[in-house]
């Protein structure tokens, strides 16, 4: 049996009320490679409508059972840290490293998601959900047709650090952004400068603060409202502490007439034990309030240096603040006047100064050709080796004479404007089903079959390197029988090695190599369907591994054979 991979999410549970021909339904998903099989139209697909519906997919209101006001369908995953860190920056719960996902469906079209206890949307959900389940179904468009997911796996293949390079990128841009800059300013220098030295010696003179002049008006409003204050503080404390009347006596004889009856009823010494916590909080506001009290005092001469204070730095802020958010046009301010030293220097240099960003910026270049070139050679290594070790995968899977390439395209390393993020390569994957045939991209040639399978045989191969925990695959076997799907079985059960893998089948040849056996049955009665999700022992799953050979589970022997396929893979899986 597989176990759940470290560091990698896991789908551990679906929970499915009235959605489509399911009524209610929780599925509980183990580690390793689960089958779910059953008879056409019980419902297998639906479950993975359900899942695709956590995930964050469009919602219908056809999807709500017919009679019912809304479907409700809810996925609980196990999350590594990673995954966690993203979810709660995007306003998700998350608990005892799990998180829950709830999605309600209501027959007028309405659409709710709940991340743990928390209020979310499908396109939010949609967003971290690609780091928890990779789902492969014949309908979906692969995500191998996008160049850059093309790109993150052979990087991720291959192993590749691109920190340096892209440190190196990221100085280049800066340095030709300061080059076109000072260029630009060079043109109008002397006013410039004048502007600038002008600048400077004001925001010098003034030396505001970052949080200033919010601080400034605070202290201003509560100088200027000493004497109201004072009053309605002194007020306040007659009420609690006064001769004539004290609230803090008259709760005192509350707390000592029910300590009289302490000990007679459990749930009023409840009730007396929060009584006397809120007494004692009151003790505390009287104690802060005097506290208060005896600090608040008028001080004339702080009041009129604040006015003046915040006169300079109005000032200064109405002079050379941009934007119409008065506090961020202040602290953008403060990050103007502390950059316009160096910007005096670049301006003072003029093209002696710009001399200098262009020799900076040549060595910059030649560091970056020599990075991207080494990202170039070790992608081209490992666009070989994995090319090669996919195409192998491929041959096994009834498609004896396709081709897998991933095809590396590296740009002029001369043309600075070939230069991106991630190097000079575009990377895309091509594929040949037949021999002769020329290899095209991959979603221009491949059937739903065949790209279904095609990634299989890339999962297989990268497993270890992709972050994905959880591996859908909606009938992968399609169009396919015999041998070729032992071999689609067998792969799957390679790839549940390094995840966890869950396939909706109706080969026997696929399902007898699961760790774990689910299937949906169906009964009628009337007009209402209704569909149930059931984990096999060894006995019912070599009755329905019989009925998937046969069509009739009591056949003997179908079950003998049934018997047979699952000695054969249990003799094999221990080789």
């Amino acid at each position: 049996m597989a176990s759940k991979e470290k560091g990698k999410s896991s789908l551990e549970e679906i929970s499915i009320r009235s959605l489509g021909v399911i009524e209610s339904s929780n599925i509980e998903f183990k580690p390793g490679f689960t089958v779910l099989t059953g008879e056409t139209g019980a419902g297998k697909t639906m479950v993975l409508t359900a899942l695709g519906l956590v995930l964050g997919s469009k919602s219908d209101s056809d999807l709500v059972r017919a009679g019912q006001e809304r479907a409700v369908v809810t996925g609980r995953f196990s999350i590594p840290s990673e995954i966690q860190k993203e979810i709660t920056a995007s306003g998700g719960d998350v608990e005892d490293d799990c998180v829950v996902i709830t999605r309600t469906l209501s027959s007028q079209g309405k659409s709710r998601v709940l991340v743990g206890s928390a209020v979310s949307s499908a396109a939010t959900v949609a967003a971290f959900s690609q780091s928890l389940v990779e789902i492969h179904a014949q309908s979906s468009s692969s995500k191998l047709n996008k160049p850059a997911v093309s790109r993150e796996l052979l990087d991720r293949f291959a192993n590749l650090d691109l920190s340096n390079y892209q440190e190196v990128f990221q100085r280049y841009q800066e340095i030709s952004e300061r080059i076109e800059r000072l260029n630009l300013q060079l043109q109008s220098q002397d006013r410039e400068i004048e502007l600038l030295k002008e600048f400077a010696s004001e925001f010098a003179k003034v030396s505001p603060k970052s949080g200033e002049l919010l601080q400034v008006e605070n202290e201003i409003a509560k100088l200027g409202s000493v004497e109201q204050l004072n009053q309605t503080v002194t007020n306040a404390l007659n009420l609690l502490e006064g001769e004539d009347f004290s609230a803090l006596n008259i709760l005192q004889q509350v707390r000592k007439s029910l300590d009289s009856m302490a000990g007679k009823d459990q749930e009023l010494d409840q009730i007396s034990e929060r009584f006397t916590e809120s007494l004692l909080n009151f003790s505390d506001i009287q104690s802060d309030l005097n506290s208060y009290l005896l600090s608040l005092e008028a001080d004339p001469t702080r009041f009129a240096y604040l006015q003046d204070r915040k006169s300079i730095l109005s000032s200064l802020l109405k002079r050379y603040g941009k934007g119409s958010d008065r506090q961020q046009a202040y602290e953008d301010l403060i990050i103007e006047g502390l950059g316009a030293k160096q910007k005096l220097s670049d301006l003072s240099g003029g093209s002696d100064r710009i001399v200098e960003l262009e020799h900076e910026k040549e060595k910059a270049f030649q560091q970056l050709k020599v990075l991207a070139s080494e990202l170039s050679n070790r992608r081209k290594l490992a666009a070989e080796k994995l090319s090669e070790l996919v195409t192998i995968e491929i041959k096994n899977l009834s498609m004896p004479n396709a081709q897998f390439i991933i095809d590396q395209k590296t740009l002029d390393s001369n043309n600075s404007n070939n230069y991106a993020a991630f190097g000079l390569d575009e990377i895309s994957i091509l594929f040949s089903a037949h021999s002769g045939a020329t290899p095209l991209p991959l979603n221009k040639v491949a059937s739903g079959g065949e790209l279904s399978r095609v990634m299989l045989a890339l999962e297989v191969v990268i497993a270890e390197a992709e972050p994905i925990g959880t591996y859908i695959f909606d009938e992968v076997d399609a169009g396919v029988g015999g041998k070729a799907a032992i071999e689609i079985g067998s792969r799957l059960a390679k790839l549940a090695k390094s995840a966890q893998v869950i396939a909706i089948t109706h080969l026997p040849q696929v399902a007898v190599w699961a760790d774990n056996h689910l299937v949906v049955k169906k009964s009628e009665t009337g007009s209402v369907t209704q569909s149930d999700v059931i984990e096999l022992g060894e006995v019912e799953r070599k009755i329905e591994i019989a009925r998937m050979l046969s069509g009739q589970e009591d056949s003997s022997t179908a079950q003998e054979h049934a018997s047979e396929l699952l000695t054969i893979v249990r003799k094999s899986m221990i080789s």
